[in-house]
């Protein structure tokens, strides 16, 4: 069984929300109940979050789109290189999550308790 981690964090790396996917399927299945309810100016993202759809809505609501895209995308957005080096942030944010060694061995049985690790493992990564 694998399971997929599809975070949202702050502008400094603290998880603001995180929604999990089986490992069977694409990141872009979790991105709208992800950011449903949140007012952000950017979002940054990985060639995982470079769809169409994605796009249009941070268009409407009026988010910078800061996602690296995929060679074969026939119109290249512009996307705000400085902003991107930020997209550490997250990935430093999961290197911290990945320390827990039952996040990052799945060792809990049901996606409640899991859950429950993850914001545990979150709080103990703010406190410090």
């Amino acid at each position: 069984m694998t399971t997929k981690i599809l975070a949202l964090t702050d502008a400094l790396g603290s998880l603001v929300r995180f929604q999990l996917l089986p490992g069977n399927r694409y990141d872009t299945i979790g991105v709208a109940p992800l950011i449903a309810g949140i007012d952000f100016d950017a979002l940054l993202g990985d060639k995982a979050f470079d769809a169409n759809w994605i796009v249009e809505e941070l268009d409407q609501r009026g988010a910078k789109v800061v996602i690296s895209q995929h060679p074969g995308r026939a119109q290249k957005l512009k996307i705000d290189a400085e902003m991107y080096k930020w997209r550490h942030l997250i990935e430093n944010f999961f290197c911290k999550l990945k320390e827990f060694k039952r996040i990052a061995m799945r060792a809990c049985k049901s996606d409640q308790s899991f859950s429950a690790m993850i914001y545990l493992a979150a709080a103990v990564i703010n406190s410090r």
